[in-house]
């Protein structure tokens, strides 16, 4: 059965003879300037208040190498068969890409250290980018579709997606009716922000300590984790493809994080001052 959805467009924006980018590469970077203003105003508005905005640019630089070597690793364990017969291409950047499944964790790592060597308040700063970098993520793969990245296993499902345009599409045979992965894993994180959004409004997960990042990166981990079952990667952990053997580490951290968090929170106590009633004789 032909795809209900084919496309035609071209992926490529051509601003003149010799100078072209990519629709995609254009909307990831509205993406990303939209989660930062989201981040600003996050910050600007916390309760707590003490957020920098200049901590805020400082932490972003700091989380790219962690991003860039998570997204690499993930990549490369990806492809391990492949690396092992060519190892040194495991560090050639002309040479294959990045994944998100470790990427998200380690760039929220140095991230966090570049906070806590600038003495930021950590806790209050992981409260305030916890929906920004879930509207990133969901947002981000719904992008996905400008330039054909992310297509799944090959399918007759009525809505299928195929790219019969001249391209270059980020995916293989994008001509090919298959899953749309990146609007599953983009629907699936969407629905994520809607469930962090709630969450927000419950005592526990108000607290400036850290609890709400480690509840959007465990919904990422299993949103990303469902909709690898529709992948073309094949298994390499059992039943389960080598992203989603990751993502299983990856909530297990959530999941400590935010036992973490409830065992050793603090609970408010009351003082009585009130002087005692001397006895009477």
């Amino acid at each position: 059965m032909p795809a209900v959805l084919s496309f035609t467009f071209d992926p490529v924006l051509h601003l003149s003879d010799t100078a072209s980018v990519r629709l995609e590469t254009v909307g990831l970077a509205i993406v990303l300037f939209v989660a930062l203003l989201l981040a600003a105003r996050a910050a600007s508005t916390s309760l707590e208040g003490g957020l920098r905005l200049d901590d805020l640019v400082f932490m972003v630089i700091g989380a790219v190498p962690g991003a860039i070597i998570g997204g690499r690793t993930g990549y490369v364990l990806d492809h391990l068969d492949y690396y092992r017969a060519n190892p040194t291409a495991m560090f050639d950047p002309a040479q294959g890409s990045l994944t998100l499944t470790l990427a998200v964790p380690l760039g929220l790592l140095t991230g966090s250290i570049v906070a806590r060597l600038l003495g930021a308040p950590i806790g209050r700063w992981m409260q305030a980018l916890a929906l920004p970098i879930l509207f990133a993520l969901a947002a981000g793969k719904l992008i996905g579709v400008l330039g054909g990245s992310g297509q799944g296993a090959p399918s007759d499902l009525s809505w299928a997606t195929a790219y019969d345009g001249p391209g270059p599409w980020g995916s293989l045979a994008a001509d090919v009716p298959s899953h749309p992965s990146q609007v599953y894993e983009g629907v699936l994180v969407g629905l994520a922000v809607a469930a962090m959004a709630i969450a927000s409004r419950l005592p526990s997960f108000a607290r400036a300590d850290g609890t709400a990042l480690f509840l959007a990166l465990g919904l990422w981990a299993v949103a990303r984790f469902t909709a690898a079952f529709t992948w073309r990667d094949p298994a390499a952990v059992g039943p389960l493809r080598m992203d989603q053997a990751l993502l299983v580490g990856v909530l297990v951290i959530a999941l400590v994080g935010l036992i973490g968090q409830a065992r050793y929170r603090v609970p408010t106590t009351t003082i009585d001052t009130t002087p005692a009633e001397e006895p009477q004789p």
